[in-house]
């Protein structure tokens, strides 16, 4: 497990063999608007007689018992948070639940409908399935694959600005892979497309699941071949090459307008562990 890395895996006990006939609630986690029941302190779990209605998601279990988290279209905006903004305060644990049910939930208000014959579907196996009862077609919760590539030449790194970011936010490349790609086939693409970067050599390093809303990003780290830069306006606003002083002045706050992702997300791990030099 990698506590430098928000949302990873920690081993929890999803109990696939009870989502048939789950166990009923005993603490959920509330979710509304995208945002979760929490406090300063971390996730509020709260019992299930005094909430609004809804469908249960039945999250797994832990050592006090089952799970779930509940969508709901009302809640009182102080017990909410983002979960984006406290994804470090969190305990990996309370982190890959919410992870978990964000995704989940997401998954069920966008594919309420049958994409086999358009009727309405109806929450099934504990909230890991939709059943549709008009044809009976099945439907299963969506992760998206992106791949974001930690791109060297020599002692430099290329990062990315996209448009509408904060001032100066820069970060790695990144981008959806599509049908038919490896991931490393995807790095090289996106590299190309968005930047004019030829890649050669490509290898895999870590992953995280990325609940906003549903995507799994594949950490790889990529060698570049060329260095001129030929932006696609439609995907950057701005690229640049930066060495490690430059790097390191932005980690501490000291560089004028370069500013680097919040800690806790992928692109920051890939890049403290390359000024690591920790990346085998």
């Amino acid at each position: 497990m990698n506590k430098a890395l928000a949302f990873g895996t920690t081993g929890m006990d999803r109990a696939a063999h009870l989502r048939a006939a789950p166990p009923a609630p005993r603490r959920v986690l509330i979710l509304c608007g995208g945002q979760v029941s929490a406090g300063d302190e971390g996730l509020i779990w709260h019992a299930p007689d005094k909430l609004p209605p809804g469908d249960d998601i039945f999250l797994g279990l832990d050592a006090d018992g089952p799970r779930h988290a509940r969508d709901v279209p009302e809640w009182p905006v102080e017990g909410l948070r983002g979960l984006r903004d406290m994804m470090t305060q969190l305990d990996p644990a309370e982190a890959e639940r919410a992870a978990t049910a964000r995704a989940l939930i997401h998954w069920h208000r966008s594919h309420r409908f049958c994409s086999a014959c358009g009727e309405p579907s109806a929450l099934s196996q504990g909230g890991w399935q939709r059943l549709c009862p008009a044809c009976g077609t099945s439907h299963f919760p969506r992760t998206d694959p992106v791949v974001i590539m930690l791109i060297l030449h020599g002692e430099r790194l290329l990062l990315g600005r996209s448009p509408g970011w904060a001032p100066g936010m820069h970060s790695c490349l990144a981008g959806f892979m599509e049908p038919g790609e490896t991931p490393e086939t995807a790095v090289r693409r996106e590299a190309m497309e968005e930047t004019g970067v030829r890649v050669g050599p490509v290898r895999y390093l870590t992953s995280q699941p990325w609940p906003f809303p549903a995507s799994l990003m594949l950490g790889c780290v990529a060698q570049a071949e060329s260095t001129d830069i030929t932006l696609d306006p439609e995907e950057l606003e701005a690229a640049r090459w930066a060495d490690k002083h430059e790097v390191m002045e932005a980690i501490i706050g000291r560089h004028l307008d370069l500013v680097l992702p919040q800690p806790g997300t992928i692109a920051r791990h890939l890049i403290t562990r390359w000024l690591a030099d920790d990346l085998d």
